[in-house]
């Protein structure tokens, strides 16, 4: 029980405290309810905010072709370029069935990127992952005779794309790609900075000269031989074709040779030995097969080198030059000894 103030004297009633607190409930039950409904009658008559984002749906239309015309009015100079460009091939023969759409049949449809002027919403093949711009350049040069091994070439696998040699848009005769001997082993010693260095050694091919390129041995698109070295005469190793004379076939082959090729014994990018060997000394380089296995009794005659029955004397200076008889090295005709 509690004291309540009348209004109509100073005298205090008794109120029960049960029926207050069941007053008081119903107080504020009335009160939060009013409340509520004044909240939805002003945010339904209300318009919303002019400064909220409103989420934008998105447009899953798919691109439209506009033209190589179209992509002149901005790129007007890569436009003219493009003229004289061997792709621009792609504009005037129906043969591939792109006429006026030599720009998109790298870039894609060019419609969004005409509406927004957004390079977002084109593709750009030099921003693409390498396998990507590859398998968009394959779409054309795949049944290429010189593209056979792209896809599995040493440059594919190390995710160098067809454009970091090849320039697309560039005209003239060395547009697409270097053609000069001097501009093909620059490009290429830009990234093989090692190899380049071994072609200033004293005994080496003559790159450096200008007499032949890279590519004359090696295949950048990829070969049936390790490290794309290029065939001749079908599938032979390229170093047949200036150096005719040790292809052979011979009546008695020198094993390496065919087995294992020319550098089992030679450097091809350059030496600091004679011949671009691979040693210092020419017994050094037939002592790596050519020699007896140790044995605990030395033989008797206190000989060295070459297979049984052994009979050179290395200590001697007329049989440390294995050449000198055994000249037909790379293969004889008449001679299992390679003496003629």
């Amino acid at each position: 029980m509690f004291r309540s103030p009348s209004s109509m004297d100073d005298h205090f009633v008794l109120v029960p405290r049960r029926r207050h607190a069941a007053g008081a409930l119903v107080f504020l039950v009335a009160v939060f309810g009013a409340n509520v409904g004044r909240a939805q009658e002003k945010s339904a008559a209300s318009p919303p905010a002019t400064g909220t984002a409103q989420t934008k749906p998105a447009d899953t239309k798919p691109a439209d072709y506009m033209g190589s015309d179209t992509c002149q009015t901005c790129h007007e100079d890569l436009f003219k370029a493009f003229q004289k460009n061997q792709h621009h091939l792609l504009e005037t023969d129906k043969r591939y069935k792109r006429t006026g759409q030599a720009c998109e049949s790298c870039h894609g449809p060019a419609s969004k990127h005409e509406e927004s002027m957004n390079a977002a919403d084109i593709r750009n093949p030099a921003k693409l992952r390498p396998a990507e711009t590859d398998h968009l350049c394959l779409t054309c040069h795949l049944n290429g005779t010189t593209h056979v091994g792209r896809i599995n070439g040493s440059h594919a696998k190390n995710q160098v794309s067809c454009i970091g040699c090849h320039s697309i848009h560039k005209n003239g005769p060395e547009g697409v790609v270097a053609r000069r001997t001097a501009d093909i082993n620059q490009q290429c010693a830009k990234c093989h900075t090692a190899v380049w260095a071994s072609f200033q050694r004293p005994f080496k091919h003559r790159l450096p000269e200008g007499a032949m390129s890279c590519v004359d041995c090696h295949n950048p698109h990829g070969s049936v031989l390790p490290r794309s070295i290029q065939t001749a005469n079908a599938n032979e190793p390229g170093c047949f074709k200036c150096h005719g004379d040790k292809r052979g076939p011979f009546t008695y082959e020198h094993a390496p040779v065919r087995l294992e090729g020319c550098r089992a014994c030679h450097e091809p990018h350059g030496s600091a030995n004679p011949r671009m060997l691979t040693r210092a000394q020419v017994r050094l380089v037939c002592l790596e097969c050519h020699a007896n296995l140790p044995q605990p009794t030395p033989p008797a005659n206190g000989t060295l080198a070459t297979v049984p029955p052994a009979f050179h004397d290395l200590r001697s200076p007329r049989f440390q030059n294995c050449t000198v008889c055994h000249h037909e090295v790379h293969g004889s005709y008449v001679d299992r000894d390679f003496l003629r």
